[in-house]
């Protein structure tokens, strides 16, 4: 039997990425110990480093496509359960690259838990974002009473380093840190296609490509000297950048707007040099991956 060849038959639908993976680490006899990690699509870990000893693990999020295209989703839950440390970061740049069409988004959602006791860190490396990029990023993490969490969040808007500008898209970023089902910090950026005011204006980001945040808490006491010392590192950052320190109640934030991701991403370690050892009374010590 012969079958017409109709346009059902001959287009394909656009691929897309829906990717999630789930992760758990709990303290054993011989230190923390990685004990789930169930993952669906590109998106995974191989194994945990301790390069600090047997009681904090480094982990590596792997995501081979390396970007999100139009109608990707990455979807990432993590649990640091009762008197674990862990450090997770990522062994490349993030990209969101030019959706096909207008009105298609790239998503990533990211559910951090820390228990009692635990302390998680999240240090990815920088998200690239492509013009005509139509971003939707959102973290949310839980804290028990006696928790911990520090992390930073560097985004590139267009490519800098080839005169390539943001100049269409849209982003919408979101960052929630809530205990016992009260929010504590709640950090919001949206910019719209073509929204000049929020990337070129005195109140946004004034024209400069590179915006980074860190968050480190939550503190018991008032930090005077921690956020004097943090403050020093500004004289360190090159005469086009802005850096900004902060106690927001409960948590250090610390801003960056520049010109350079390396140059963010340096900057929050030395801060991290001095906030880890005032936290969770360790020195910092970075992942081997970083020196790659």
């Amino acid at each position: 039997m012969n079958v017409a060849l109709g346009s059902n038959l001959l287009s394909t639908a656009p691929s897309t990425w829906q990717a999630r993976l789930s992760l758990a680490f709990a303290k054993r006899q011989r230190g923390v110990r990685l004990v789930k990690s169930e993952h669906e699509g590109p998106l995974y870990v191989q194994k945990a480093f301790y390069p600090e000893g047997p009681d904090c693990a480094h982990v590596y999020l792997l995501h081979p496509p390396g970007g999100l295209v139009t109608g990707d989703t990455l979807n990432i839950d993590v649990t640091a359960q009762v008197n674990t440390h862990v450090l997770l970061t990522t062994p490349g740049a993030g990209r969101v690259y030019k959706a096909r069409e207008k009105g298609g988004i790239q998503t990533q959602n990211l559910h951090i838990t820390v228990e009692e006791n635990a302390v998680l860190e999240w240090f990815p490396l920088e998200t690239i974002l492509f013009p005509a990029s139509h971003a939707r990023m959102k973290t949310r993490v839980d804290l028990s009473a006696e928790a911990s969490f520090i992390a930073w969040d560097i985004t590139c808007f267009g490519l800098p380093a080839n005169d390539v500008k943001f100049d269409s898209g849209s982003v919408k970023q979101n960052f929630q840190i809530w205990r016992e089902g009260k929010i504590l910090l709640n950090e919001s950026l949206v910019i719209d296609d073509d929204d000049s005011d929020v990337l070129k204006g005195c109140a946004g980001l004034r024209d400069l490509p590179v915006n980074g945040l860190m968050l480190a808490g939550p503190f018991k006491s008032d930090e005077i000297g921690l956020v004097s010392s943090l403050r020093e590192l500004e004289l360190k950052t090159d005469v086009n950048d802005f850096f900004a320190v902060s106690l927001n109640g409960e948590f250090l934030t610390i801003r960056y707007l520049g010109t350079c991701t390396e140059k963010a991403r340096l900057l929050f370690a030395q801060a991290w040099a001095l906030i880890r050892p005032a936290l969770v009374n360790k020195e910092s010590t970075e992942p081997r991956i970083w020196a790659t």
